[in-house]
């Protein structure tokens, strides 16, 4: 069967006129294009500690936790599916396996769970300091492992009971769990909505990150600036999920497309300077130490950063993928000092940028797509809203006219968009 490109895009609204507000009524209706545009989820990060620059950055709107955001967005969409992002970290699992059931059944089975380790925020928690990677994932690996047998717990079938309590009792179970993090009894206080499994998202490319993807995710939000980059993850991606008795095709690769789209490839162009202009020197300069703890203050922008100017790669660092892909370039590539200051995994996310027409836009999707760097892809808008503007009413429709994304939706739940094979148990 063809393969068909899954698209989500980042439910980012802008803040147009300065007001102090949450702006529910602009996320629906942002929501609502994407579904006309028959997307097949909206995404919402997280962060769970104060963050200035994305404050700077959203102009006084109003961070909602994204499942509270998501819940007002669900009553107000029909088919587009909800991926809201949770910690492992910080947040229990009953109570995950709660919220997002939850919002499953208010939604009608549209959500997805985006699993994040979180990189910092322990300070908001606890006196403790931040865990080690692969401590964050092991946690996480047994956190999750909590969670579905919670929404196991509690079957679907308990609502056929009609009240018969001795039903009930031989329906619902507890999990006792007992392991390295939690000590769970369960069961759940809330029933496995109809549409079975909730698709799981994950967020990280380390080397941990790619084995936990690999072994429990329907797909991966990762950082792949690079066609190199995204064709390397994808296959290691695939080979991982099938050394874990999982199918190549279990896990797919989506990376963000951060774009900038106009009429003309100039245009678009002065769209991406713009959205950056904010970022001086010094803030590249910083930028870059956050990432990877290269200082070249000292250095002409014209000087050549070689591999011999590259820290320790055991030191420790923010974003280990991040690090991983400035750390790669660098030893790829020797760019000058101002070269390297204008990189997206130095300013930015490390999302694949897209700038140019909505021509280019489509060729270069296509061309990711075709040569197996990616499944799909997460839209993260970029510049003015003509950007967004040409995304809904030109790229999409290419994309269907080449036959690679649908024309109309064919199911109403987000594991029926993404192609899974999801069957309601109790076991």
């Amino acid at each position: 069967m063809k393969r068909h490109l899954i698209i989500g895009m980042h439910l980012a609204v802008q803040n147009k006129h300065g007001e102090k507000d949450v702006l529910i009524d602009e996320h629906i209706a942002f929501a609502k294009r994407a579904e006309a545009a028959k997307l097949d989820f909206l995404f919402k990060a997280d962060y769970l500690m104060a963050h200035p620059e994305l404050m700077a950055k959203t102009k006084g709107t109003v961070g909602l936790d994204p499942s509270f955001l998501l819940t007002a967005v669900a009553r107000e969409t029909k088919q587009i599916g909800l991926v809201t992002t949770i910690s492992t970290s910080f947040i229990p699992p009953y109570l995950i396996a709660r919220q997002l059931q939850s919002l499953n059944w208010i939604s009608g089975g549209r959500v997805g769970w985006n699993i994040v380790t979180s990189i910092d925020g322990a300070y908001n928690f606890s006196n403790e300091p931040m865990p080690s990677s692969e401590e964050r994932y092991a946690k996480a690996a047994e956190c999750t492992k909590v969670v579905k047998q919670l929404w196991h717990s509690n079957p679907y079938e308990m609502l056929e009971t009609d009240g018969n309590i001795e039903k009930i009792k031989e329906l619902m179970k507890p999990i006792n769990h007992e392991g390295e993090f939690f000590h769970i009894k369960g069961p759940l206080n809330i029933p496995m909505h109809p549409a079975g499994e909730i698709p799981l998202f994950q967020a990280g490319a380390s080397d941990v990150g790619r084995q936990f993807a690999a072994t429990v995710s329907n797909a991966i939000f990762a950082a792949t600036p690079a066609m190199e980059v995204g064709i390397e993850m994808r296959n290691d991606l695939r080979k991982r999920a099938v050394n874990v008795g999982r199918t190549a095709d279990d896990i797919r690769l989506l990376p963000g497309l951060y774009f900038f789209i106009g009429d003309t490839y100039e245009e678009a162009l002065d769209m991406y300077h713009r959205a950056h202009a904010h970022l001086t020197l010094e803030r590249r300069y910083d930028a870059l130490e956050s990432v990877i703890g290269l200082n070249v203050r000292h250095m002409a922008l014209h000087d050549p950063v070689t591999v011999d100017l590259l820290p320790p790669e055991n030191q420790k660092v923010r974003s280990r993928t991040h690090a991983d892909l400035v750390r790669r370039y660098i030893m790829e590539n020797e760019p000058s000092v101002e070269v390297l200051l204008a990189r997206p995994e130095v300013i930015g996310s490390a999302h694949l940028v897209a700038i140019g027409t909505p021509q280019h836009i489509v060729d270069q999707i296509v061309t990711f797509y075709e040569e197996g760097a990616m499944d799909g892809f997460i839209a993260v808008p970029g510049g003015p809203a003509k950007s967004l503007d040409l995304f809904f009413s030109d790229v999409i429709p290419m994309l269907v006219d080449r036959g690679l994304f649908r024309a109309e939706y064919e199911g109403s739940t987000l594991s029926s968009h993404l192609g899974l094979n999801v069957q309601l148990s109790n076991k």
